[in-house]
């Protein structure tokens, strides 16, 4: 039986002019004390922003909706690890030590709250309702990689291996690559998310070629490494064949690889989750 879990939440909202208070939502921060859990999801675009508030710095407001959110996914690594975050610290506390109440155009709401199963799913909930409830379908049709890896952390979320992945640049004489979401045992894993939700066969097909150069060209590094590509698939039905010819061609990429989709997820945490006892065993 799922053990129940209160949560508290609030909403980051962007207020173009505070006189008249009007206001977007454009994030939500979530805070379960007793599942040890805190996340944040913030807007990657800024297109309803822009119609709502026009003349919005799109590049400058996605930048500090990737610092916000990449905030939040540290404190929830050390929370993990019961690490700098105190327990009884509330969600609006947390929210301001990522970013400060003041009279910027970013300001959190008062406090939400409910009780939850899994924390990582309500987020993502409150997420869709609170933030792209309201977004236009064309703008949403596909999903991007940090949509995928949002799927994919769940998992590895709930078996505590995230504090174990940090970012890592493979090099050879004339080219590098740089990964997110790393972790050595003897051969680097390198977890990589790749959406294949796109709008053609076409550039299906290309996303794949190009990630098949890319690994080809530091296939000859003298680090040892192995690929997780964590796959998207298309939500359009009429793309499946192109989306197969995809992993098929990288299926070619000259290193040890595994090709794992959204419904293998479980099973790829297990996975590493085993591999990381196996390598904390051994260096004891």
């Amino acid at each position: 039986m799922s053990t129940i879990h209160a949560y508290r939440y609030v909403v980051l909202r962007y207020v173009h002019d505070t006189t008249t208070g009007e206001f977007v939502n454009v994030g939500v921060a979530l805070h379960a004390p007793e599942a040890r859990y805190v996340g944040a999801l913030c807007r990657s675009t800024y297109g309803r922003l822009n119609k709502v508030f026009p003349g919005v710095n799109g590049e400058h407001f996605k930048s500090l909706m990737r610092y916000i959110q990449g905030q939040f996914e540290q404190l929830g690594e050390r929370l993990h690890s019961e690490l700098e975050l105190e327990s009884h610290a509330s969600v609006l506390d947390i929210a301001h030590s990522v970013l400060p109440g003041d009279d910027s155009s970013l300001q959190w709401s008062p406090v939400g709250a409910g009780r939850s199963a899994d924390p990582a799913a309500t987020l993502e909930k409150l997420f869709e309702r609170m933030v792209m409830r309201y977004e236009e379908r064309a703008a949403r049709a596909s999903r991007d990689e940090d949509e995928v890896w949002r799927y994919f952390k769940r998992t590895l979320e709930a078996q505590q291996l995230l504090s174990y992945f940090e970012p890592h640049t493979i090099a050879v004489s004339d080219d590098e690559l740089e990964f997110k979401h790393t972790w050595k045992n003897g051969v680097l894993h390198c977890l990589e998310p790749v959406s294949f939700d796109l709008a053609s066969a076409d550039s299906i097909r290309e996303k794949a070629h190009r990630w098949l150069g890319r690994i080809t060209s530091v296939a000859e590094s003298s680090e040892k490494f192995r690929m997780y590509f964590l796959v998207g698939a298309p939500q359009d039905e009429a793309l499946e064949d192109a989306y197969e010819s995809a992993l098929s061609i990288l299926n070619k990429v000259p290193v040890e690889k595994s090709i794992v989709r959204e419904p293998q997820a479980a099973e790829l945490g297990k996975t590493l989750s085993a591999e990381v006892e196996k390598h904390l065993a051994t260096a004891r």
